[in-house]
């Protein structure tokens, strides 16, 4: 098969996220399909942004073919996102008599946070007689709404129901990460019997050839591991849903014992945390900027456990999927997970404990009980998880997964 998949923030392992088209793509290649993967020139969480003359250009990365599409810079929510994202959806409008030209496609995947791009997808799969599939990662416009107090009369926010609508009505598959939103979807207009669900996954490669962490970081690890007896850490993301002062504040409440709180990650959260600590002297809490991804499993292996939170939002009741989970379950370390959400991978593989979201002292009592376990308890845990991953979260999986809906009814 010939796959066009549409990902406004695609990167590739080398750029940062988005991951899963360049992982997936890899995947499907092996059975013999070709993917184009089309995609912006910025993106707010890419680690580097293509640079491209003219308003075009394919490029191959590793044997993907990646259409990239010129889009102007933006700094996470300002205004100008917006008009990237209105400046690749016209862009892909007047670009799809040429990508038509080049390759006639069998499956058209439009798979972006946001929903505008179903239309050119849509557009393209009509003129090529192609299946249209619709990959949903986060539900839009209901994120922006429950998590930016967006009213539903606003007219970014009209736009976005109009487009969402139009992806469940005329989509012939629809394909969630999240594990829970067959029937809000169904309330906008979707047939149940369309509804797929391929949650994120690690990818088997990356951590069978994880690369190491830089010296001077390593040496500053192994100093913190001198003096603590154990060390939690979070790597990921420092942005307001990831609820990090509740972690700090955890920290401050278990300074009578022998555990130290690492971050390593961006955003813009950054200089508030780093202030924080300094102003209020947390001393057990160390924060590091982030390391390349193929570096995660060297740096994971440096900790006793992990911690991942969300701020507590009733978004979540859908569920959630987030690559840091699987990293961190797929490296063997057991986890604190605080977040409420419609699914609990933690619970179910049985690797950790879950405490309610933005709960400093839950967050503080599940460290207390790991802090106590022994190695062989915590060993037990961490193997629970990664066993979980390997049986539910493999790209190489997913992706096959991927293939069977596309081949469906077909």
């Amino acid at each position: 098969m010939n796959i066009l998949l549409i990902n406004h923030y695609a990167g590739s392992d080398k750029m940062g996220m988005e991951y899963r088209p360049y992982y997936f793509a890899k995947e499907w290649k092996k059975y013999g399909h070709h993917t184009t993967v089309v995609a912006a020139t910025h993106s707010h969480i890419r680690t580097r942004n293509p640079g491209i003359e003219g308003n075009y250009s394919y490029k191959d990365i590793e044997g993907i073919e990646y259409l990239w599409i010129k889009t102007p810079g933006y700094k996470s929510n300002s205004p100008k996102r917006f008009i990237n994202m209105l400046t690749f959806v016209f862009r892909l409008f007047f670009l799809i008599k040429t990508i038509l030209k080049k390759r006639k496609y069998d499956v058209v995947i439009a798979s972006s946070t946001y929903p505008l791009d179903i239309f050119p997808a849509s557009k393209i799969a009509k003129k090529c007689s192609a299946q249209l599939i619709y990959e949903v990662h986060d539900l839009w416009p209901l994120s922006p709404m429950e998590l930016g107090g967006y009213s539903k009369w606003h007219p970014f926010i009209l736009l976005m129901q109009y487009a969402e609508n139009f992806a469940y009505k005329n989509s012939d598959k629809v394909v969630s990460l999240l594990p829970k939103t067959k029937e809000h979807m169904m309330e906008h207009g979707l047939k149940e019997e369309k509804w797929y669900c391929i949650p994120n996954g690690i990818s088997r490669e990356e951590w069978g050839e994880h690369k190491a962490i830089p010296a001077d970081v390593s040496a500053q690890l192994l100093s913190i591991r001198e003096k603590y007896s154990r060390v939690v850490a979070y790597t990921g993301t420092y942005g307001l849903a990831n609820a990090l002062d509740s972690f700090i504040d955890a920290a401050k409440m278990v300074s009578d014992i022998s555990v130290a709180f690492v971050l390593f990650g961006k955003g813009p959260l950054q200089a508030h945390l780093m202030s924080r600590i300094e102003k209020e002297s947390v001393s057990n809490v160390f924060i590091f900027d982030s390391v390349p991804k193929r570096s995660v499993p060297a740096l994971i292996s440096f900790f006793d456990f992990l911690y991942i939170g969300l701020q507590n939002k009733p978004l979540f009741r859908f569920g959630i999927s987030p690559n840091k989970l699987m990293d961190y379950m797929m490296s063997g370390k057991p986890v604190i997970q605080a977040i409420k959400a419609g699914n609990d991978m933690v619970a179910d593989a049985g690797c950790g404990i879950s405490v309610e979201p933005e709960n400093s002292a839950a967050i503080a009592e599940a460290v207390r009980k790991m802090f106590a376990m022994s190695d062989q308890e915590l060993f037990i845990l961490g193997e629970n998880g990664k066993k979980y991953i390997l049986s539910h979260h493999v790209n190489d999986i997913l992706a096959k997964q991927f293939i069977d809906v596309m081949t469906l009814n077909q």
